[in-house]
Parts: C-alpha cells; sequence; structure tokens
C-alpha cells in the first residue's frame, strides 16, 4: 500500500481535516517531530516540578495527596519516558491507517500502566498523561513515517481516536466492572481525557498555549509561566480528577477559583499572587487536585516545545 493510501484511507469518515491533510506530502517529514517523545519527557518533570499548584505535587510540597510526593513521579517518570520513546517507533514502524495505530497504543498502554502501578507501589501518579502523552508519541512517529508537518500531529491524534468516547464511554452502559473515567461519564457525563484526546485537545489549544506565550510575553520566568498557564486550563477543564475526589460543585468552583485569581492578575500581580496562596489551602483543606488540568499541562509543554524548540527564558 501507498503512503498516500494510507492517509486517503480516512476521508471517508467524519471528522473535519484539512483538505490538505489529505494530500501526501513529497517533502521530508519536520524533523522537529523526532523530538516529541523528548519534550514530553520533559514536560512530566516540569509539570511535577512547578510550584505553587493548588493541591497538587510540586517539588514543594505533596498537595491534597497523603500517598505520593515527587519522589513517586520521579519512578513513574521513568517508565512514562522510555513509554514515550517507544510509542514513537511503534507509530513509526506501523503499517495501517491512524484508527489501527491507536489500537496499538491501547495494548501498549496497559503494559506501562502495570508497570507504572508496580514502581510506585500501587499509587496512580501520571495514568492521564501516559494516555494523552503515549496517542502524542504515536502520532508523532506515524506524521514522521508519512511525512507531515509537525502542524498536523494533532490532526493525526483526531484520526487515531475517532469515535474514542462512542466506543469506550457511551457502550460502557452494558459493563459493571468500569473504570472510573466510565464511572463518571454514566454519573455526570464527563467525557475527561478521552474527549480532551478525541477533539483535538481544545483545553490545550484555546487555553493552555496561549497563556504559556502570554506569560513568556510578559516577562515571566518559566515556574511562573508553567503556574499562570496552569491556572488558565484550570478555568476551562472538565476535570475528572477533581469529580472523582469531590463533586460536581466542587468542580464548578475550582474553575469559578482559577477565573478569580486570573481576573486578579495571576502571577503578575501581587493580589493575584494572594489568591493563589489562597487557593493552595483551601484546596489542600478540600482534598481537592486538579490532576486533570496539570495533565494537559504537560500536553501544553511538549507541544509549547515542538512549536518553538526552547524556552525564551532561562531554565532555573
Amino acid at each position: 500500500m501507498k503512503k498516500c493510501d494510507i492517509l486517503l484511507k480516512r476521508v471517508d469518515n467524519k471528522i473535519d481535516m484539512p483538505e490538505s491533510f489529505y494530500t501526501y506530502q513529497l517533502s521530508p517529514f519536520d524533523a522537529e517531530l523526532r523530538n516529541v517523545s523528548r519534550y514530553l519527557t520533559q514536560a512530566i518533570v516540569l509539570e511535577v516540578c512547578t510550584h505553587p499548584k493548588p493541591g497538587l505535587v510540586t517539588r514543594m510540597t505533596t498537595g491534597s495527596h497523603n500517598d505520593m510526593s515527587i519522589m513517586t513521579f520521579a519512578m513513574s517518570s521513568a517508565v512514562l519516558s522510555r513509554a514515550f520513546y517507544e510509542l514513537q517507533d511503534i507509530g513509526m514502524a506501523h503499517t495501517g491507517d491512524a484508527k489501527e495505530l491507536f489500537g496499538k497504543v491501547r495494548a501498549y498502554g496497559r503494559n506501562a500502566e502495570k508497570e507504572l502501578l508496580a514502581v510506585t507501589k500501587g499509587v496512580n501518579t501520571q495514568r492521564g498523561i501516559l494516555f494523552a502523552g503515549g496517542i502524542l508519541s504515536a502520532a508523532a512517529g506515524f506524521a514522521i513515517k508519512y511525512g507531515l508537518a509537525k502542524t498536523q500531529l494533532v490532526d493525526v491524534v483526531k484520526m487515531m481516536t475517532s469515535g474514542l468516547v462512542r466506543g469506550e464511554l457511551e457502550t460502557a452502559e452494558e459493563k459493571t466492572d468500569l473504570t472510573a473515567g466510565e464511572r463518571l461519564y454514566r454519573r455526570y457525563g464527563i467525557t475527561g481525557i478521552r474527549g480532551e484526546v478525541e477533539s483535538g485537545f481544545p483545553s490545550v489549544l484555546n487555553k493552555g498555549l496561549p497563556a504559556l506565550r502570554e506569560a513568556f510575553a510578559g516577562g515571566a520566568d518559566l515556574n511562573s509561566a508553567l503556574v499562570h498557564t496552569l491556572i488558565a486550563l484550570m478555568t476551562v477543564v472538565e476535570d475528572s480528577n477533581v469529580l472523582w475526589r469531590t463533586d460536581v460543585a466542587t468542580a464548578e468552583e475550582v474553575k469559578q477559583t482559577a477565573k478569580q485569581i486570573m481576573l486578579l492578575g495571576s502571577v503578575f500581580t501581587d493580589a493575584g499572587k494572594n489568591a493563589l496562596q489562597e487557593a493552595e489551602k483551601y484546596f489542600v483543606h478540600k482534598r481537592i487536585s486538579p490532576g486533570g488540568s496539570a495533565d494537559l499541562l504537560s500536553v501544553t509543554i511538549g507541544l509549547y516545545l515542538l512549536e518553538n524548540k526552547e524556552f525564551p527564558v532561562n531554565i532555573f
């Protein structure tokens, strides 16, 4: 099967993709795509180190968690790093279409998740980003193989995961041994990370990346820029981790709290910083942990590096 045939097979589905995507490009692939797995590895380490992050584990605190710390994340991050690299290789070696590649990612992910839980002694630190980052890594490999541009990476992700919510969440009504995500969908209609990935990371593209660019343009250092980006994400993300630990009212409260911090100037003003400190205290008290937003912060960092290769500030 020719390279163009692999891509053109997807025309008949209902994904709204740019017409140019389905035309085989004779030019070489964007070499920067080779670095996606490395960028995602850097992203997950930067995410956990960033401080303050209300309710979340950082280099300074365990947040709302009494079963994990930055040490736990150090153990699991090594598993994720290998997964990202291997899934990128799987994407490069894949000979079917994008939907078939997703099946391979799912199979690999089940084993990687077992290893992740083994090294953390059963603590769930990074399942969400294993899922999202794993798909991105495999998509990068696929894009490399078929000579695509880095700007088409999210389009590949959408092709890979087309019908994911319908296939895994809407059909969960027939199951009895539901996962956390399936339970939340049945109870609240929340699609979580599955919905975010199938839609092409709208929270990242519409909130995360603009916030990160805004922070750097305003002269923020790296840590402050990442805190600002997290808060921006928290204003829109339907965070299944918050819902799992609390309830719908609290999830909405998280969004409103983040919006208030942004209105007060975020990390750029004393009022914003004070509101952030108060949110940290309150989230710990109420055991709120916006882990879904933290996962999407990692995705934001990875895509920013893919776009720019480096940060416009010192790393310290």
